[in-house]
């Protein structure tokens, strides 16, 4: 079963066609990276695929479901590309805010078991809006899965963080093993980490699908992933 269907997609912003008809499938339980560059369409597929966004023409589905459904919401976690939580609120207030509205039994024992997942106890009292830039990523990576989603949306995940903290948030995303992950990002180090298989688009158009061991092997000897997929995204394979 897919858990993700883009069929046909297009959305314009004025005269600036942001995607320009779309269309991929993702299994329930897969691991995509959605990769291209920036402006090549990524952050708008996935606010269309979270439902904070209507595309023009084509269609979307989420397990079957619209993505702005209430049934929808429930099982999918979305980390936009530079998230803001309620900036008056500390760490735990806003985890214990979240996880309430999420419907999650015991509220604080959930907002306390994320805070010690993300390294956040010395801020746990820090209002988010006094946080540095990496704290406030990784408060708002502990939002996006606070509820344990089947479904995770990820823009730009490791934006802000330094390498230590890179490699706790890959530990804790590695653990979502049941999970559908789709995660948006120009650094194919990330994409190669969290993901079996990459998506790739460029000027709104899907120009490449498949497996990471796939497109691996389309390279020439010794030739780093990251020029294979240049050469992709600029005509040079096809």
């Amino acid at each position: 079963m897919n858990c993700i269907e883009v069929n046909n997609v297009v959305k314009r912003f004025g005269n600036v066609h942001a995607l320009d008809g779309i269309s991929f499938s993702i299994p329930c339980g897969a691991k995509y990276a959605l990769i291209g560059p920036n402006g090549a369409g990524k952050s708008t597929t996935l606010k269309i695929l979270s439902g904070l966004l209507t595309p023009d023409l084509g269609e979307v589905k989420i397990k079957g479901m619209r993505p702005n459904s209430k049934e929808v919401k429930k099982i999918l976690g979305y980390l936009p590309e530079d998230a803001m939580p309620y900036r008056t609120l500390t760490v735990l207030e806003n985890l214990e805010y979240i996880a309430s509205l999420r419907g999650i039994p015991n509220p604080r024992e959930k907002a306390l078991q994320m805070i010690n997942i993300f390294g956040l106890q010395e801020y746990m009292h820090t209002e988010a809006g006094k946080l540095s830039r990496g704290n406030l990523q990784r408060l708002s990576l502990a939002l996006t899965i606070i509820h344990d989603p089947e479904i995770i949306l990820l823009d730009e995940p490791l934006n802000y963080l330094d390498i230590p903290t890179q490699e706790l948030v890959i530990s804790i995303l590695k653990s979502y093993i049941l999970s559908t992950l789709l995660v948006s990002t120009h650094i194919m180090s990330i994409a190669t980490r969290l993901a079996t298989h990459a998506i790739i688009i460029n000027h709104g158009k899907v120009v490449w699908v498949g497996s990471i061991d796939d497109l691996k092997k389309m390279g020439k000897e010794n030739e780093p992933i990251e020029s294979i997929v240049a050469r992709i995204m600029t005509g040079g394979i096809t």
